[in-house]
């Protein structure tokens, strides 16, 4: 993951729960989810023209 152990996650967690507070935490995770999937439905979603394929 990024070439990070597991102590450097914890570092960077309890800095994140530090600045954001444990309740915000939650919805900045759920906000980056649907980002990413966001993200990866518009790759998908894209043929070799650019062009959008026809939604289902």
């Amino acid at each position: 993951m990024f070439g990070l152990g597991w102590p450097e996650v914890a570092i960077i967690a309890v800095v994140a729960i530090l600045i954001f507070g444990p309740k915000k935490i939650p919805e900045l995770g759920g906000a980056l989810g649907k980002t990413l999937r966001g993200f990866k439905e518009g790759m998908n979603g894209v043929d070799e023209e650019g062009d959008r394929e026809p939604e289902e």
